[in-house]
């Protein structure tokens, strides 16, 4: 049910929930579960009335925290792995792209209650917001909601993935650039995301004679957010910083990158708390590179860039290492690598909206594709199949199809849960977070996220 009227939410949940204007109480906590959590984030994304929609959110975020829910920063568990104190995972942070965010929330955390896994991240990247018509507040509700109706207690770590500079605006009038990342800092740590990643790595120009020179704005604008977030964070709470060297899809990052990035960064950064980590490239793209047929051609990943400046970093920085963009379209089977190589963070997207694109109803999926056709047929590129030009552009068609992804029928839904679950279980056990709740519950308290 979508709620369309204050009064119509407040009846329809008269037996599960005691509402007041100062607290709210969950009355029969099995009809909450079974369907009264469905119907807020249903309502809280899909109504009309915009008064409902604020409601909805106050109520799921205070139900999330009374039933042990709450977001949180990862700095103390990276600060533990960059002592040396923790290790043996990669932690995986999965982009919320793929539009019914709740449905894909849900699959994880129910993978993460079956396998004992705490160390994972729900992001949305500032060019995903806009595609998938998706802003920080409804990923935090959706994915608090999702905690709620699987079961599933402790922290939640949100992440605003790619806070990233444009090269050229940045050229023509850098302060505005700076002005419109912080006034997304601010948004995402309104909504809860206390763990940013700041993205100046396109900045760098390789065409200057030494590191020091290309990595200069990229270091200034890393050293200056840094110092932005540390002023905003707030009370009790450490945000997670990530820095970027290499530029994803561009020219494979090495060791002296990083020593030239963080000598920089040190001088500009000052005393405040310095990133936990950083994002380096080794080989692969964002999205993947789709074949003629649609298929996506291999890549070869340099795995000795992460295990060295991973190494690097908390030999000589006490950071919890180096992170791995672009690659959720790997083989299976390479995922297992990156714990061995001592990869703290690897980010995934594609390969999720490639599932659920998979197992869409064909009916929706057709009318999504027929959209791309009538409405981004200028985009297709001189040699581009029709394969290529569809799996280039289908996620543009997130945003203007998102009520239909919702409504799709929960039998409909089962299918493209099964599929995602499927890859997700895969996923914990390669990068070996199986098992990691019990260290997630050491460094991270609610107790430490004061309000």
């Amino acid at each position: 049910m979508i709620f369309q009227s204050v009064s119509e939410l407040e009846d329809n949940l008269l037996d599960v929930i005691t509402l007041s204007d100062e607290d709210i109480k969950v009355k029969d906590q099995s009809k909450l579960l079974e369907f009264g959590i469905d119907h807020l984030i249903y309502s809280a994304i899909l109504s009309d009335d915009a008064t409902v929609r604020h409601l909805c959110r106050v109520y799921i975020r205070k139900l999330a925290k009374q039933l042990g829910v709450f977001p949180a920063s990862i700095h103390p568990l990276y600060k533990a792995i960059g002592e040396g104190q923790v290790s043996g995972f990669t932690v995986p942070a999965m982009n919320m792209r793929e539009g019914i965010t709740y449905d894909v929330a849900r699959v994880i955390f129910k993978n993460a209650l079956e396998t004992s896994a705490s160390t994972f991240i729900f992001e949305i990247a500032r060019s995903e917001t806009t595609y998938t018509s998706q802003n920080q507040d409804d990923i935090a509700v959706c994915v608090l909601a999702a905690a709620i109706k699987e079961g599933y207690t402790g922290p939640v770590f949100l992440q605003g993935d790619h806070y990233q500079f444009n090269a050229d605006k940045y050229k023509e009038y850098p302060q505005g650039q700076i002005d419109e990342i912080e006034l997304a800092v601010k948004d995402a740590l309104a909504a809860g995301f206390y763990n940013i990643d700041i993205d100046a790595s396109t900045l760098v120009d390789l065409s200057l004679p030494t590191k020091e020179q290309q990595q200069k704005d990229n270091y200034e604008m890393t050293a200056l957010l840094t110092k932005f977030i540390r002023g905003m964070q707030p009370a009790g709470v450490i945000v997670t910083i990530g820095g970027e060297i290499g530029h994803i899809g561009d020219v494979n990052s090495d060791v002296e990158d990083f020593k030239a990035f963080m000598n920089g960064y040190l001088e500009k950064v000052g005393s405040a708390e310095i990133i936990s980590k950083v994002s380096v490239q080794t080989g692969t793209s964002h999205g993947g590179i789709p074949n003629p047929d649609g298929t996506i051609k291999e890549v070869s990943v340099d795995l000795s860039v992460l295990k060295d400046v991973s190494q690097e970093a908390r030999e000589k920085f006490k950071m919890a290492g180096a992170v791995q963009h672009g690659a959720s379209t790997l083989p299976n089977e390479m995922f297992g690598k990156f714990p061995e190589v001592g990869t703290v963070e690897i980010h995934l997207a594609t390969g999720f909206l490639n599932i659920v694109f998979e197992t869409l109803p064909n009916e929706l999926r057709d009318k999504m594709y027929a959209y791309i056709n009538e409405n981004y047929s200028e985009e297709k590129e001189e040699g581009w199949t029709d394969e290529q030009f569809i799996y280039k552009l289908r996620k543009k068609t997130i945003g203007p199809f998102l009520k239909d992804l919702w409504l799709i029928s929960e039998n409909d839904k089962d299918v493209i849960r099964e599929a995602l679950s499927r890859e997700v279980l895969i996923l914990f056990q390669k990068l070996n977070i199986v098992g990691t709740a019990h260290t997630v519950r050491q460094y991270i308290a609610e107790s430490s996220i004061k309000e």
